[in-house]
């Protein structure tokens, strides 16, 4: 321990935010005059600047994805398993970036933000972003930052979307694409999903179309819905039934309505936590983001793999066998089509019983690939 932190821990962090005063025009037509981004970094950026790996989030995600805010802080960010001196992606020799997203809750410019047009918070007036937006304003954070290119993008889920994005997109700009549990686009059963979570929310009487901040509630039901339905996505059938089988919380049946079996304490419990940290409004606009990915939308013939045969970065596709929001089969479909563009890609499929959620986890076969393909990247050096 130092400080009182792990020693392979990245320590106290602190959040830094970015102001851009250039205007961005988004993928919906709308233009924002300016915004802002809220960002983390770990380690330090070489005097090559080629050491730079950018963190891309989920859709509850954040900035935070390492360290502690504050010395007693219980949870560290939410991929410190893998992130420090020492640990699968080493802060000792890669200079680590995380942002959260545009349209985010975390600080970073969304709906809680303040309008500059009307001076009251933009709510649901903040326009549709998608993961392009995103990408777009991550390459003007690089720039501001002195990186021209990335030795590695890489997330799980939707950030898994956001590093396959940034190949497409800039080309020239990412040696190495990190895509965890994700998909080349939504099944139309995920899309049915994010569309029940979404009218959970805007059902809620206390939504007010959007509105909610200036009535001073918050739409808590839809948005605990909409968590709980998630969060069942994100485990497998067989974890849950480990952890929870159907045990009963007081141990006999109540004949009633009530939370009865652990299971339904459990959801419960991470609905409650979600509305206390999380907007519903930016639920609304990532849940969109996840629908709207389609990176072959503009190739020729819908074609991914014409999509991809531009890209110049090297690949590693990782998926996991119990994951059934984003299976492994779908993680095969980039796989498959970035062999057709004769691109350069590793694909690992690991055993994992913890489902979707299994890319956050500490799991040994997971970690053990991430450490070997970065001390690849390392190795290689900005000559690849």
């Amino acid at each position: 321990m130092t400080n009182g932190f792990p020693l392979d821990s990245v320590g106290l962090v602190v959040p830094q935010r970015m102001a851009f005063e250039q205007s961005l025009t988004l993928a919906s037509g709308a233009l924002l005059p300016r915004y802002e981004l809220v960002f983390e970094t770990y380690g330090e950026l070489n005097a090559a600047r080629d050491n730079a790996v950018l963190i891309c989030h989920a859709l509850s995600g954040d900035h935070h994805a390492a360290g502690y805010h504050v010395p007693d802080e219980q949870r560290p960010g939410w991929w410190d398993n893998l992130i420090g001196p020492g640990r699968p992606l080493d802060t000792r020799r890669f200079f680590v970036v995380c942002p959260n997203n545009l349209g985010g809750c975390a600080g970073s410019t969304g709906p809680l933000s303040v309008d500059p047009a009307t001076g009251q918070p933009y709510g649901p007036d903040f326009p549709i972003v998608t993961v392009g937006d995103w990408v777009q304003t991550q390459a003007r954070l690089a720039d501001r930052l002195g990186i021209e290119r990335w030795a590695a993008v890489m997330g799980g889920s939707l950030g898994g979307m956001q590093a396959l994005q940034w190949t497409v997109d800039f080309p020239d700009r990412v040696r190495h694409a990190l895509i965890i549990a994700a998909a080349p686009s939504l099944t139309t059963q995920n899309i049915a999903f994010n569309e029940v979570a979404r009218h959970a929310i805007r059902s809620d009487p206390d939504f007010h179309g959007g509105r909610y901040y200036e009535q001073g509630v918050v739409p808590a039901t839809g948005l605990r819905l909409a968590r709980m339905l998630g969060h069942i996505t994100y485990l497998s059938d067989d974890v849950l039934m480990a952890r929870f089988g159907r045990e009963l919380r007081d141990g006999k049946l109540n004949f009633g309505f009530g939370v009865e079996f652990e299971i339904e304490s459990y959801l419960r419990h991470q609905g409650e936590s979600f509305v206390k940290r999380f907007d519903a409004n930016t639920y609304l606009l990532m849940t969109k983001s996840l629908d709207y990915f389609d990176p072959a939308a503009h190739a020729p013939e819908h074609s991914l793999s014409k999509a991809l045969h531009a890209t110049n970065a090297e690949f590693l596709v990782v998926s996991f066998s119990s994951d059934w929001r984003f299976s492994p089969a779908r993680s095969r479909e980039i796989v498959r089509a970035l062999l057709d563009a004769d691109r350069d890609v590793s694909y690992v499929e690991i055993e994992s019983e913890q489902g979707h959620d299994s890319f956050l986890l500490d799991v040994p076969l997971y970690h053990r690939v991430l450490r070997t393909y970065f001390d690849k990247i390392a190795a290689s050096g900005a000559s690849a």
